[in-house]
């Protein structure tokens, strides 16, 4: 079994399924196909045997056992695979159920889809499947308890901690879109301009000030001192010598610990002693930055944690660090053994608590206590394990938010305001949380910048709090408020390029802040800062995480669709062009229907209030509408065409070309923007496919409240050119011939251009094209083909991405269409373009037309325009 490629799907993809992070492997069985499950001698019994839990999956059954009675009949590996990659990382603690296996279109080959939690956790698992679906065929032993421990430790290093991914759940569930920035606990809740970040439960808005005075403990103690805040008395210092003076002053029972210490490291408390006070002392400095240590009063009573969002407490808890009660008879291991067999304890974050790890520190507090792990503790006896509360460390809490006493919430919430925090954990120490502290006795203990959640999302006892509500609400403050800012999502097999660009210039136009994605590059306001074939997941997020951006245009092609998905989840409007055949045979895609549905992804992200803009005159995309859940309009080149008709008659939205005007229609009722002549994209009416691109993009400009004034500017003003249409209809006039640039890279394309150039005059017209190595043969067949039909003369050139193929397999391609239509055609074979353009020019004669199919479009540009500053400079010797 062989994997030929993993990749991971983050959003919607080609099997049209939702909300699902899916996990994509290509695997070969042409080794296999011929011994499905049934055939393997004893592979059923010993799948059972490994997986007994399988008995659940009920596959296309629809049965528990469904998947078992698939074996029994006999069913491929890579459904096998599948199943057993789904069934591991549920056995690792992320309960995945969705799954599917497809053919490739290849005898043996399969597309195996599954979905994941954490990516490296399903890109581990997909090999795991392998391997362990290799092992059950040979009959071999596997240790799967090894992979299943793998699995968790790559969970809890890459997944979002408990607190994040509250507020990252909670910011989903009110339909605002988020991006991990980093591979820790920055995030972005929503887009572009309206985006905000937290990290854990630190947000953009959080005051620096605060931070900063919450990570010093003496200018917390000093500032909530001068406040009339109860606080410990104590004492800061930095030296050994100043220990003794130090505790003298506070007195014993001693708290000492770092002043700019967090999570509970380098505290120790209750210290009884002066030798004591000592070690602690150094154990403070190994975690003090600064090397600033706090000596305090240790406070008797319960260490209480309070939560305060945005100035008022939405929370309370009681914690425990983690601990033991005696029995009389079972040993401290086996006590502790005890408590981590609690179903709710797991490892990391995984479950509700953590297991408690017998680490150096453990150890040593079991010895201070008298004891060790194989002692015996007296019925009833509670020995701590840890010296701080966290249940990170095994502790256990219990919310208390309904019986603390108004004053201690009044104090919380003050307290928030003086260190200046919008979310904070307020630490107190008093026997009664029910009652002020100022008849307990108890005090502030510390203020908390970025405190953890989870012990109020999910308290060992009492009511779980959503305290990741509070947050959203503060961050996004008007009801309805997502964060997005509009998504205008093109695809399309020819002019999606042009489309995006010019629904991105009305943008501007209108004032909007643009960033758009190409495959020529990303551009942030008109400056590229990407280059190359940008119309993947990567560059739309490049784009959504830009701060400047309120308005995204984002061309996504069939390539990042099939690779990775789309880098969002939902648009405002959708345009797809046409659909014709292209780049079939890659990725498991063989026919246009099959392609057309990926295209249909796009608009099936469209919001229910959104809009889909669809091609009438394509039946394949005309045909989208169906699985559509969301508004519909349709542009067409015909105003009679029956499906604009019937949508005008449901006064729906439509555009049309219709008496030489690009009319948008609402019902029946005509908005005429201009006349085509007019708009120079169209080079005088002449490039029909450019009326089409400028139907799909004031449709798409109109349904998103651009006036008609605006669109007329962004068209009058949207000239085609090397600057803002690279590779596409750019035309180079020199003195005596003319030089046409066209990005025309498949059959549709080139016949489009075809009768584009046909209007065009000229005494000679030479085509300049290249094979693409990853169409098929009969794809460049026809390509040489249609150049013979619309050139006098053919160079046929090619350029350094052979993509699988050889430079003398392409131009035969190539060469062999050009003779089947015309054996007579002249022909010149040059394989470097630059070289070829250079012939080209050398040899032009008077009134020639030269055009350039070139899919390398920068080298191309800078080379033609480089020649027409030399003419200009008389440099330009058409001889030598």
């Amino acid at each position: 079994m062989d994997i030929r490629s993993i990749n991971a799907m983050r959003g919607p993809n080609y099997w049209s399924v939702r909300r699902h992070k899916l996990i994509v492997m290509v695997l070969d069985l042409q080794e296999m196909e011929e011994f499905p499950s049934n055939k393997i001698d004893g592979f059923p019994e010993r799948l059972k045997a490994m997986f007994p839990s399988m008995y659940s999956h009920r596959c296309s059954e629809g049965c528990e056992g469904g998947f078992f009675m698939r074996v029994d009949d006999g069913t491929w590996m890579g459904h096998v695979i599948e199943h057993i990659a789904l069934e591991i990382q549920t056995l690792a603690g992320m309960d995945t159920g969705f799954g599917r296996t497809r053919g490739f279109g290849e005898e043996g080959v399969y597309n195996v889809v599954f979905s994941y939690m954490e990516e490296s956790v399903g890109r581990f698992a997909a090999k795991s499947a392998v391997r362990i679906c290799e092992a059950l065929i040979a009959g071999e032993d596997y240790d799967l308890e090894e992979d299943i421990q793998e699995m968790r430790e790559l969970r809890e290093a890459d997944r979002l901690g408990p607190s994040t991914g509250s507020i990252v759940a909670e910011a989903e569930a009110r339909g605002i879109p988020w991006i991990r920035l980093n591979k820790y606990s920055l995030c972005q809740l929503g887009y572009g301009a309206n985006q905000k970040r937290i990290q854990a439960t630190v947000t953009s808005e959080t005051s620096s000030i605060g931070v900063e005075l919450a990570c010093d403990k003496e200018d917390t103690k000093y500032l909530l001192e001068q406040a009339e805040v109860e606080v410990p008395r104590g004492d800061i210092i930095r030296h050994e010598r100043s220990l003794k003076e130090a505790c003298r002053y506070v007195g014993f029972p001693l708290v000492i610990k770092p002043i700019d210490g967090n999570h509970g490291r380098g505290i120790t408390v209750d210290i009884q002693n002066y030798d004591d006070a000592l070690v602690a002392f150094h154990h403070a400095k190994e975690s003090s930055r600064s090397g600033a240590i706090i000596v305090e009063k240790f406070i008797v009573g319960e260490d209480y944690r309070l939560l305060v969002i945005n100035n008022q407490l939405v929370a309370g808890a009681i914690r425990t660090p983690a601990h033991v009660i005696g029995d009389g008879k079972s040993t401290v291991q086996e006590l502790i053994d005890e408590v981590n067999s609690d179903p709710r304890r797991g490892f990391g974050h995984e479950n509700v608590l953590t297991k408690i790890t017998t680490n150096e520190l453990t150890q040593k507090l079991i010895k201070d206590a008298g004891y060790t792990l194989e002692s015996v503790i007296i019925e009833g006896e509670r020995l701590i394990l840890k010296d701080t509360a966290n249940l990170s460390t095994g502790g256990t809490a219990e919310d208390i938010t309904d019986i603390i006493h108004p004053a201690n919430v009044s104090m919380a919430e003050r307290i928030s305001k003086i260190i200046d925090l919008d979310i904070c954990g307020i630490d107190i120490m008093t026997t009664d949380i029910s009652k002020p502290l100022s008849e307990t006795r108890g005090a502030v203990l510390e203020v908390n910048a970025g405190p953890g959640f989870r012990m109020h999302l999910a308290p060992t006892s009492g009511l779980p709090r959503n305290v990741a509500a509070p947050v959203i609400d503060k961050l996004f403050p008007i009801k309805g408020d997502t964060g997005r800012i509009p998504i205008i999502a093109t695809s399309g097999t020819n002019g999606k390029t042009t489309t995006t660009r010019l629904i991105a210039h009305i943008a501007k136009m209108k004032g909007y802040r643009v960033g758009y994605t190409t495959s020529d590059g990303v551009y942030i306001q008109n400056r590229l800062l990407m280059t190359g074939d940008c119309t993947g997941p990567a560059s739309s997020e490049f784009v959504l995480k830009d701060p400047t951006v309120n308005f995204a245009v984002l061309e996504c092609a069939r390539g990042g669709l099939l690779r990775a998905g789309l880098g969002f989840k939902k648009c405002d409007v959708a345009v797809v062009t046409n659909v014709a055949a292209d780049h079939l045979g890659l990725k498991g895609i063989h026919t246009i229907e099959q392609l057309a549905k990926v295209k249909a992804v796009v608009p099936e992200t469209v919001l229910p209030d959104g809009y889909a803009i669809l091609n009438a005159d394509d039946d394949l995309v005309y045909d989208m509408r169906r699985n559509l859940d969301c508004n519909v309009a349709l542009f067409s080149m015909d105003e009679n065409n029956p499906r604009i008709k019937a949508l005008q008659r449901l006064n729906g939205i439509t555009a049309v070309y219709e008496n030489g005007f690009v009319t948008i229609c609402r019902g029946e009722w005509k908005m005429r923007l201009m006349k085509v002549e007019n708009i120079p994209l169209t080079y005088g009416g002449k490039a029909k496919f450019m009326i089409q691109n400028v139907l799909a993009a004031v449709l798409a400009a109109h349904v998103q409240g651009i006036s008609i004034e605006d669109m007329k500017a962004g068209l009058e003003t949207f000239i085609p050119s090397a600057s803002q249409t690279p590779g596409r209809l750019n035309l180079f006039e020199f003195n005596d011939f003319s030089i046409l640039l066209d990005y025309a890279h498949n059959a549709a394309g080139m016949r489009a251009l075809q009768k584009f150039i046909d209007e065009l005059d000229a005494t000679v017209k030479v085509g300049i094209i290249a094979g693409i190595g990853d169409r098929r043969v009969e794809d460049n067949n026809e390509m040489g083909s249609i150049a013979a039909e619309m050139f006098d003369e053919i160079i046929i050139r090619q350029d350094k991405r052979l993509r699988g193929k050889t430079e003398e397999e392409l131009i035969k391609m190539l060469n062999d269409g050009i003779k089947s239509k015309d054996p007579n055609k002249k022909t010149t074979i040059i394989p470097s373009e630059n070289e070829a353009i250079k012939y080209a020019v050398k040899n032009a004669v008077k009134g020639s037309l030269i055009i350039l199919c070139s899919d390398v479009v920068p080298d191309a540009l800078d080379l033609v325009k480089e020649l027409k500053e030399k003419e200009s400079r008389g440099e330009l010797n058409l001889v030598d």
